[in-house]
């Protein structure tokens, strides 16, 4: 029996959104992500070692995709998603700033009882967006 060495993580987060010229520079201005690649139908943006932020425009991913290296299945997504991004403690009040100055308003604040901190705000798809520091799961 197959037991691997290490837990799988997960390499991708994809959200799906009505335009992704606007979707992607929510998230390369406001967060400061780096796109990595982007058609037509997808933006992929850089969230750090081993992590990548996809946003694929709604609807455009339903039938397969067939690359020189295989076939992508298809997929899509409705409704507002939630998604979470790992930040430093001491840099929270940096980020409350750094949301206000691009006009994004905080949601809600949450102080988790591990110390962690969140704070939740919406995307221009409603897309529920997390900012949380290092208290919140028992592995992070």
């Amino acid at each position: 029996m197959f037991t691997p060495r290490l837990k799988p993580k997960v390499l991708e987060t994809a959200v799906y959104v009505e335009d992704l010229a606007r979707a992607g520079r929510f998230y390369e201005e406001t967060l400061g992500l780096t796109p990595m690649a982007q058609d037509s139908r997808m933006w992929a943006l850089d969230c750090g070692p081993v992590s990548v932020l996809l946003l694929f425009k709604r609807g455009a991913t339903l039938e397969p995709v067939d690359l020189p290296g295989g076939r992508i299945p298809p997929h899509d997504g409705s409704g507002p998603a939630h998604l979470a991004f790992a930040v430093e403690a001491d840099e929270i009040p940096a980020w409350e700033n750094r949301l206000a100055e691009h006009g994004v308003e905080i949601e809600a604040r949450m102080q988790w009882p591990r110390g962690g901190i969140s704070l939740y705000f919406r995307d221009p798809d409603d897309h529920l967006v997390e900012l949380a520091s290092p208290g919140i799961w028992a592995n992070y």
